[in-house]
């Protein structure tokens, strides 16, 4: 791990992506040990402190067009093209409304001072907290979370959750991307395949992203 310079915490943003029960174990879309963050999360927002603290939520209408179940003939898993991309064909899940598609119920949301709810488009997909996933026209919509941080004088982001491989890495590399300096906290996610953690960790520093551990990061000033 990178032991990361100082920071700012007045000007840092910690984002927490998509800690939400349907991709805890015994969820629709479970992510190994996913349940272990809540804990470490919950106490590293208590120990931080940051200038803002953003959580994303997977936040899907029914029969969106990730889903497996919108697709006759696939399996879950199944990758297939969509707008020009590589689209995963997901289990149904985070629909909206539904008990899995909450903010994980053991954590204190107060501290948030914003959620950014993705995945709403039926006809394109959302990982990112930044922008979403290839539409129609091949245009990739912003949430608004950039200019959201911007505003508020955020040059630093922090970013954990589930899962490591996808929402996570995708917010990462969008935040880098926005300009901001982007630490990603690797002990505090959870991948869907552990086995593509050496190709995330390159794609992260090709960007310029520093994987770090959260232990390094609390009382950095």
């Amino acid at each position: 791990m990178t032991q990361p310079k100082p920071y700012d915490p007045k000007k840092t943003a910690l984002i927490i992506v998509d800690l939400q029960p349907d991709f805890m174990p015994g969820g629709a879309l479970p992510v190994e040990e996913g349940d272990t963050l809540v804990e470490p999360i919950r106490e590293l927002m208590a120990s931080l402190d940051p200038g803002l603290c953003v959580a994303t939520q997977d936040w899907h209408p029914p029969g969106h067009v990730s889903f497996v179940s919108s697709h006759e003939g696939h399996e879950p898993m199944d990758v297939i093209q969509l707008h020009g991309h590589d689209q995963v064909l997901w289990p149904d899940h985070c629909v909206q409304g539904t008990p899995g598609a909450d903010l994980h119920p053991r954590m204190d949301w107060r501290p948030v001072n914003a959620i950014i709810r993705k995945g709403t488009d039926p006809g394109s997909d959302s990982y990112s907290g930044f922008r979403n996933n290839w539409n129609q026209e091949g245009e990739r919509p912003t949430t608004g979370l950039e200019g959201y941080l911007k505003e508020r004088g955020i040059e630093t982001v922090m970013v954990c959750g589930l899962a490591r491989d996808v929402c996570v890495k995708w917010t990462a590399e969008d935040a880098a991307a926005a300009g901001f300096r982007t630490l990603f906290l690797w002990d505090l996610t959870r991948p869907v395949d552990a086995g593509v953690d050496d190709q995330v960790r390159e794609d992260l520093t090709r960007v310029g992203v520093e994987i770090v551990d959260s232990a390094d990061v609390s009382g950095s000033s």
